[in-house]
């Protein structure tokens, strides 16, 4: 082992490697695996960053999942009430890995100006509503505070004020019908925007409102224990169908539940597409980078058949000659993946600090900006997988090393 080692060191410090023909090639090599490391970090991180910021903005107006009554038959609009005496609000205990609950209620209306009008729905939230995710989306004035008593403030889009050509401070009408008939005139509440949020998501923007959900309360003629539905948060989006089936299980049958995969599952399936898209990129870097070491190997080992030739000559191994080979190829490439880790991480850290990087057309991602995620794990993880790899795909070049007599490599030139 200690003259296998040394004859590698050699082979990588030695002077002859200044006028060798193979010293352009290996730099080539070297060159591969650092652009295939840096084009996969660059494709794990933005991948994964795009899923989780998706994730987090589809969970900030919905909850991971829902719980409403069975007579709602998913509809948007609140229609048949559940009452908020339940064993799991205002704490689900019962089930691990929920971090909040919370109550709201929806309903359909039109807001009217002295210029235009547009249909929203009305989504009622109380003192329990966790706004900290808002805080990245708010634009404009400050977020609502429904922990008193009943207030008229409500948080609206940036796309829905400005067709309306609404803005902080501005008050405007909107109707809602009655539940109970049609001959009766629509309920009508007066409201006044303190605040103005942009999520990205045309489907969320375009149509809800945020207000107190006494309002809603009070139109549909419901008690104060009586809410629309429950949105639940929890501590992993991973667990969201195991956690699903246990909400089930310790809900009464007269309820029912679906995730935001369920409800949003075009935009999962999309996002879900990320996976392959991500494998294939490192498929191929690994692929290329490969090639270019093989390569350089083959190139190395003809360059150093007579050395070869004086080993066999000596009494070395095959395995053993072969294994010079390969400690050389693995010293190249642990410094292609050290200058790959070094700029791909730098570029990562880059536009995760000063988000450098965006979308030509953030409509079609939901971001304005590219978002980065990675962890120690898989950088760890990524690295190891391609060391492991190459060395396997440069097993089979170096088994040339036992077709090589000594005889004729000695007097090879």
């Amino acid at each position: 082992m200690n003259l296998e080692y040394f004859i590698a060191k050699r082979l990588i410090k030695g002077k002859e490697h200044k006028i060798s023909i193979s010293a352009p090639i290996i730099k080539i090599a070297i060159a591969a695996i650092a652009i295939g490391v840096v084009m996969m970090l660059i494709a794990i991180a933005t991948g994964l960053g795009l899923k989780e910021k998706i994730r987090e903005k589809i969970t900030a107006f919905n909850g991971h999942v829902q719980i409403y009554n069975y007579d709602n038959n998913n509809s948007e609009v609140s229609v048949v009430p559940v009452s908020t005496v339940q064993d799991f609000y205002p704490e689900f205990k019962s089930v691990n890995g929920i971090v909040h609950i919370q109550a709201v209620a929806t309903k359909a209306g039109i807001i009217r100006t002295e210029e235009t009008f547009e249909g929203i729905i009305a989504k009622g939230v109380g003192k329990d509503y966790n706004w900290k995710p808002f805080n990245e989306f708010l634009i404009e004035g400050v977020l609502p505070d429904y922990s008193g008593d009943l207030n008229s403030d409500v948080l609206i889009s940036r796309i829905m004020a400005n067709r309306l050509n609404l803005k902080v401070g501005d008050s405007f009408f909107t109707f809602f019908l009655r539940d109970d008939t049609i001959d009766k005139l629509p309920n009508q509440r007066k409201f006044t925007i303190t605040g103005i949020f942009d999520s990205g998501f045309e489907e969320i923007d375009e149509l809800y409102i945020f207000t107190d959900i006494r309002h809603i309360q009070r139109m549909n003629k419901w008690e104060d224990t009586e809410v629309g539905s429950f949105e639940v948060f929890l501590n992993s989006f991973d667990d969201i169908d195991e956690k699903d089936i246990e909400i089930r299980s310790k809900t009464f049958s007269t309820l029912d539940n679906r995730t935001i995969k369920d409800k949003y599952y075009k935009i999962f399936e999309w996002i879900g597409l990320f996976d392959f898209n991500i494998a294939l990129i490192i498929g191929i870097m690994i692929i290329v980078g490969g090639i270019n070491m093989i390569t350089a190997l083959l190139v190395l080992i003809l360059e150093r058949t007579p050395m070869i030739g004086i080993l066999k000559a000596l009494g070395t191994t095959n395995w053993s000659i072969r294994k010079v080979f390969l400690y050389n190829a693995a010293y190249l490439i642990v410094i292609g993946l050290f200058w790959g880790n070094v700029i791909g991480l730098g570029i990562i850290f880059m536009q995760e600090k000063f988000r450098v990087f965006k979308f030509p057309n953030p409509k079609e991602y939901y971001i304005e900006y590219i978002p980065v995620s990675i962890d120690l794990w898989t950088i760890l993880l990524l690295n190891a997988g391609v060391l492991l790899l190459c060395l396997l795909m440069l097993l089979i070049p170096s088994y040339i090393i036992t077709r090589i007599t000594p005889v004729k490599a000695i007097r090879f030139e």
